[in-house]
């Protein structure tokens, strides 16, 4: 790699405003990987990881079962405007109150995290770039693409161990919800991103493609 972490980090420390990266992608692709691995690589002090699953709305009064009512992949689950204002307020250099959503109640606690702005801020999310008032906050776009068959074992093995959910229901739920969601949604809106990244094989080839694109995009006083 020809950008070291050190003079990424460096380039960051004069940073103003701060810049947005939005990392897309279905559920189990690998965007969450990436999306980490670019949050070490900028160094914690720089960058901030603001997770999508944080923004779900309350809909614990509906839930019934796996894969019942409540669809979790639909763009109306998310409280996207808020996430939206959030963005917008952390890159005018203001404190946000993230929420808190929890994955075993599906509720959004009353509790709040206090997330304070630094120079780059990083979005994971599968319908991120579907939100166009999401996707006009970021400064940069990426897609991470993976087939259905990787992505639902992926997703079994996280939400099993994760999420206290049962191999019936994780697979009921991708049948009936996920993959509708994802041909629908999640897999057109790649055509916003700047950079479709390979979520199959090894991520590192992306992530230096990536880095060498940020810091050619990253504009320092």
């Amino acid at each position: 790699m020809i950008v070291s972490s050190e003079q990424f980090k460096s380039k960051f420390k004069t940073l103003s405003p701060s810049f947005c990266v939005g990392i897309a992608g279905g559920s189990g692709s690998g965007k969450t990987t990436l999306a980490k691995l670019l949050h070490d690589f900028a160094g914690l002090e720089n960058s901030i990881l603001i997770l999508q699953d944080s923004y779900y709305r309350d809909q614990s009064h509906l839930f019934d079962e796996d894969g019942g009512k409540v669809n979790f992949d639909h763009p109306f689950s998310l409280d996207f405007p808020l996430l939206a204002h959030h963005l917008f307020q952390l890159k005018a250099g203001h404190s946000i109150e993230m929420p808190i959503y929890d994955f075993s109640t599906h509720q959004r606690l009353e509790r709040t995290i206090k997330v304070e702005p630094k120079p780059l801020i990083i979005v994971d999310g599968i319908l991120i770039l579907d939100s166009e008032v999401v996707r006009t906050q970021f400064d940069h776009r990426i897609f991470v693409k993976a087939g259905e068959q990787t992505r639902f074992q992926r997703r079994l093995e996280r939400d099993v161990r994760e999420r206290g959910r049962t191999p019936e229901g994780v697979e009921k739920q991708f049948l009936k919800q996920v993959k509708p969601m994802h041909d629908l949604f999640v897999e057109p809106s790649q055509v916003h991103a700047d950079f479709v990244a390979d979520g199959e094989a090894w991520l590192m080839p992306s992530f230096e493609i990536m880095i060498q694109s940020l810091w050619s995009k990253i504009k320092t006083p």
